[in-house]
């Protein structure tokens, strides 16, 4: 049920109340495909395998979709399923790809870690940590290359700013001023690490500084904040600035991975940051600011209810993939129209 907030007169906000409706629904919709998602994976055992949920860090998801445009491009790590919802991913082709069936948006062969959705540019779900930030700076290369204006967004975890690639990257990226925002989407925790016990740099936005990278540091609860700081980056990189780093501290209230049993943190912590939830603070700002009621609030809810059970039906209708699939996608068809003889 949704809290009543008490207000003698509307607050007013810099964000329209459209910006504020989509916010909500946007990271709804992504904390309960994880929540029902968990629960086929715990209760059921329907979903197997490694499952990375985003409970807690859906600003991030949030504002980085309104401070960009459909033709940019998203790239990331195994911690997917929110990133490739917000780009456009269809949420039927996300559960049937946890599920393992032929209509998953990786045809039921990368499960949770390797979603994909390049006809709305989001570019994986990249299971080895690390990997996908050379990937992004190509991708943004590319970009470069076709002319375009389009900026890619690469997202990694306070882990990955630990392989030696992303030294690498940001050389060359710096070098040829690419157009990528590099978005560390720092949870305090590598696995059960936390980022004091793995680094003497502590503030991951200062790695930029070798490289004379712009960098700045961002509140990853508030979407208002996300959406500012990459609405900045974003337009450096479409007027040819080059890259930013982008160190957004969020937290996430799930284990690293569904069977992590957390013994490393707190209750306490973790129910700290919940006082915070990106969620609430946005739902807050919608009935003070007199945006919405209840009753709109309970609309949305039962919609982003009804796209989710309507998700579970269609996995657990799709059929498996066939046998003949197994050898398929593993290695460049010899008819790629890019390979020259």
């Amino acid at each position: 049920m949704v809290e009543k907030t008490q207000t003698a007169k509307p607050k007013s906000t810099k964000f329209s109340k459209e910006t504020y409706l989509y916010w909500y629904e946007l990271m709804q919709l992504i904390r309960q495909f994880e929540l029902m998602a968990e629960e086929k994976y715990k209760m059921d055992g329907k979903i197997r395998g490694f499952f990375h949920a985003y409970v807690g860090q859906e600003a991030i998801a949030a504002g980085c979709m309104t401070a960009t445009r459909p033709e940019d491009l998203f790239i990331t790590a195994y911690r997917d399923h929110g990133l490739a919802i917000s780009k456009g991913v269809s949420v039927n082709s996300c559960m049937a790809e946890l599920y393992g069936k032929a209509t998953g948006n990786s045809k039921g062969k990368g499960g949770s870690m390797h979603f994909f959705g390049k006809d709305v540019n989001f570019w994986g779900g990249h299971g080895i940590v690390g990997a996908q930030i050379g990937t992004g700076a190509g991708l943004a290369f590319a970009e470069q290359y076709r002319g375009t204006d389009n900026v890619v967004l690469c997202f990694f975890g306070d882990g990955a700013a630990r392989q030696g690639i992303l030294h690498e990257t940001f050389n060359l990226a710096m070098l040829w001023k690419l157009p990528v925002i590099f978005i560390c989407e720092n949870n305090n925790y590598a696995m059960g690490t936390s980022v004091e016990r793995s680094s003497n740099v502590i503030d991951i936005y200062k790695l930029a500084d070798g490289y004379e990278m712009p960098a700045d540091t961002i509140d990853g609860m508030s979407a208002e904040a996300v959406h500012d700081g990459v609405s900045r980056a974003v337009k450096r990189a479409r007027e040819k600035g080059g890259p930013t780093l982008l160190e957004i501290k969020t937290y996430r209230y799930k284990g690293h991975s569904i069977s992590d049993p957390q013994k490393y943190r707190s209750k306490e912590e973790v129910e700290e940051y919940k006082e915070k939830d990106p969620i609430q603070q946005v739902l807050k700002t919608i009935l003070g600011s007199g945006f919405a009621k209840e009753s709109d609030i309970k609309a949305i809810d039962d919609r982003v209810g009804a796209i989710v059970a309507e998700s579970v039906k269609f996995a657990e209708e799709s059929p498996w993939p066939d046998d003949s699939e197994v050898l398929k996608d593993v290695y460049m068809d010899k008819d790629y129209p890019f390979i020259v003889d």
